[in-house]
């Protein structure tokens, strides 16, 4: 399996859920239903699948 860079709109993406998910674990943003671990799940699969996948 080869892995290559993920394209900048995907990491983008993927900071931009992170910081969501950060300022859900700090009460910032309460009117998200998901748990704050979920939503850094979320982003974390969302980069490792840029990674994966090529051309993404």
């Amino acid at each position: 399996m080869n892995l290559s860079a993920p394209t900048t709109v995907v990491f983008i993406i993927s900071v931009i859920i992170a910081i969501i998910g950060v300022l859900a674990a700090l009460g910032v943003v309460a009117f998200i239903p998901l748990a704050s671990v979920w939503i850094m799940t979320i982003a974390f699969v969302v980069l490792a699948a840029g990674c994966l996948f090529k051309g993404i």
